[in-house]
């Protein structure tokens, strides 16, 4: 047990001292962060570490412009009109609902309220009061709570689980306010992974969101972790889920990625196995996301999610290349996995770009060469 807890403080370490590492002949190589040859992300155009945005995987300004306008005024109605005009069955709605739903929470837990100030998100509240059949608020508030549920209790405790009932009763409302949308039941897969529902449950709520969007990755993903090892499922059938996506997955889908995002749902805490990321399953996944990223459309709104993954993995491995290639396009937002599962995103974030960066240049890589 000593071995391995040296191990593992031996690798936090190298974490911290990473991001000061310059190319050479020999490799990458350690130095201090005022060497001259030390690798510079600024070179490559890359935004500072402070500056990068952990609230997105990727830009979408109409929701910033009116999350800004929705907590300077505490005036849900712009929120309101976006989600109205934003498609029932597309992945971006999913996203909106998250973003929402996730400012209000953090508003609340940065001002819970007291006696002489109102609790933070009380913008979703009147919402909820002043529009009761607003098919968008009502799916906000289905996702806040379930939010609530994960940041604010531990699963299994009793308090846990009345959020959750209550997030589940939400969902239904929400659902009964817009037929055809698939979003209120994507939101019910995380109530589904918290209440712990038996497959054959779990199947029927899966089952209607096939019906209404079959090709929804954000809802893919969203099952996903009920099928993993850590919850209901298992390492084979997570990766049988992921694989039989991928199959199924029309041209131009980013289903293609989802073996990948399997992998990384069971990645071993501690890796001491040379040459893991070289492995084939890893080889495979990897190869799979880089098709899925090549075919999709531009402006896919999960296109940043995989090219995300990507990063890690494509450092991990050492190809160093192609993860630069994918940094370029989603460098400036890191709010996506692997970064937000860290106390830092950015932080992490910029530990993996300085590798490749580093890696790049050690291989005879310049911002000359490097394709945008």
């Amino acid at each position: 047990m000593e071995i391995l807890w040296v191990l593992m403080a031996l690798v936090m370490l190298g974490f911290v001292v990473l991001p000061f590492v310059r190319r050479s002949r020999a490799g990458i190589q350690q130095v201090s962060p005022g060497d001259p040859d030390a690798a510079d992300p600024a070179n490559y155009g890359f935004v500072r570490q402070e500056a990068l945005d952990i609230r997105m995987p990727g830009p979408d300004q109409d929701l910033l412009d009116v999350l800004d306008v929705v907590q300077r005024s505490q005036d849900y109605r712009a929120a309101s009109q976006l989600l109205v005009g934003t498609e029932k069955d597309g992945e971006r709605r999913w996203q909106r609902v998250q973003a929402f739903a996730g400012a209000a929470s953090l508003e609340l837990r940065q001002r819970p309220g007291g006696v002489s100030e109102s609790p933070g998100g009380q913008w979703l509240r009147v919402w909820r009061t002043e529009a009761p059949k607003d098919a968008g608020g009502a799916a906000v508030h289905a996702e806040f709570l379930v939010q609530q549920a994960w940041r604010t209790s531990t699963p299994g405790t009793d308090e846990f689980r009345i959020i959750m009932e209550e997030a589940r009763s939400a969902c239904g409302e929400a659902a009964l306010l817009s037929p055809g949308d698939p979003v209120p039941y994507i939101v019910e897969l995380s109530v589904a992974r918290g209440l712990a529902y038996s497959q054959p449950e779990f199947e029927q709520l899966w089952l209607k969101i096939l019906d209404r969007a079959p090709d929804h990755m954000g809802a893919h993903l969203a099952a996903l972790h009920y099928w993993c090892e850590k919850w209901h499922g298992s390492r084979e059938l997570a990766m049988s889920f992921a694989e039989a996506a991928a199959a199924r997955a029309p041209q131009g889908s980013l289903l293609a990625a989802m073996p990948l995002f399997a992998v990384f749902e069971h990645l071993p805490e501690v890796n001491l196995v040379s040459g893991f990321y070289q492995s084939e399953v890893v080889t495979k996944a990897v190869h799979g996301a880089l098709f899925a990223v090549h075919a999709a459309r531009p402006d896919d709104p999960m296109l940043a999610h995989v090219r995300h993954l990507l990063i890690f993995f494509l450092v991990r491995s050492e190809r160093w290349a192609e993860a630069m290639n994918q940094l370029v396009h989603v460098d400036g937002h890191v709010g996506a996995l692997p970064w937000t599962l860290t106390a830092d995103p950015a932080a992490e974030f910029a530990i993996y770009r300085a590798l490749a960066v580093a890696g790049y240049e050690a291989n005879g890589g310049s911002p000359a060469t490097l394709l945008r």
